[in-house]
Formats: C-alpha cells, structure tokens, sequence
C-alpha cells in the first residue's frame, strides 16, 4: 500500500466508529437482544464483539509497531462471547471502549513511522494462525478497517430479520 492509500485507510478506519454509531441509531433498542437463530449473536452481543475485538486489535497494532518479530495472540470469538456472556455485559460501556480505543489506536497510527507499516510479527516467516501469511501493520489496518463495515452488514441483518419477525 502506497502513502496516500495508507493515509485513506488509516481515516476510513477512524471514521469506523461514526458508521457504528449511526447504524446503531437506527436499530431500536427493543430489537438489541433479538437472535435471529439460536447460534447467532444479537445486536448487543455483536456491539460487545465489536469492543474485545478493537481491545485485542489496539494490542496488536502497538506489538506491531513496538515489538516486530513477537508473537500474537489469537482468540475464539464464538468462545468469548459464550464463557465472557456477552448478553449480560454492559453495552453502553463496551461502545465507550470501541470509541475510545478506536481513537486512540488511530492517533498511534498517524504517529506510526513509514517503517513500521512493514514490520512483522509471528515472527517474520512464521505463518499468522488466524490469516496464513505475513501479519504487517498494514494487514492489520486492512482487516480491522473492514471489521467495523463487515458487522455493520451483520447489524442490518439482524435487524432485518426482527422486522420481518415483528411485522
């Protein structure tokens, strides 16, 4: 990714949080704890997913500008959500942790030196468990750029699905 398409992505990650919050506006909070199957999460649970994943991925993008070469964690969303019971955790406050690590990770970002888009963890040559290839700091801005669009189609899904059900 060249500088200018660096610099587009990097606000378009930032501007993440702002698409969140006006499609959340849209879903009336009656139909947050509506699962459209038992197997799939709410809306709230999604918003809950949303705050560990952007916690786990502010981590990651500071390992990999801090400390190349060091191991990731992965993690089971799907065992997260179950064992940390997403749908009794506050969702006011876990879109209070998406906005502010968000932001925060932002402003790393735009400090971040040109260099450090090309660092490597796992270490350089190891294969990423969750991706199977190198893990840079661009890679990450990628996936968590479209992390925030991929559940914001979840979110409409969801509430597609409460509507059809409520009519």
């Amino acid at each position: 990714m060249n500088l200018d398409e660096r610099n587009e992505k990097i606000e378009e990650y930032e501007r993440g949080c702002d698409l969140l919050t006006t499609v959340l506006a849209e879903i009336p909070r009656q139909a947050w704890n509506f699962k459209p199957a038992p197997d799939e999460w709410s809306v709230h649970e999604v918003v809950i997913h949303m705050a560990d994943s952007e916690s786990m991925g502010a981590t990651r993008a500071r390992k990999l500008i801090a400390e190349p070469g060091s191991a990731l964690m992965p993690y089971e969303d799907a065992i997260w959500a179950l064992e940390l019971n997403y749908q009794n955790q506050n969702v006011e406050d876990a879109l209070e942790l998406f906005r502010l690590t968000r932001r925060t990770t932002y402003h790393v970002l735009k400090a971040a030196p040109e260099s450090a888009f090309a660092h490597v963890v796992m270490p350089p040559g190891a294969v990423h468990p969750e991706y199977g290839e190198d893990y840079t700091l661009d890679k990450w801005l990628n996936i968590y750029t479209a992390h925030v669009l991929e559940h914001i189609q979840q979110l409409q899904n969801i509430f597609r699905a409460w509507q059809a059900k409520n009519k």
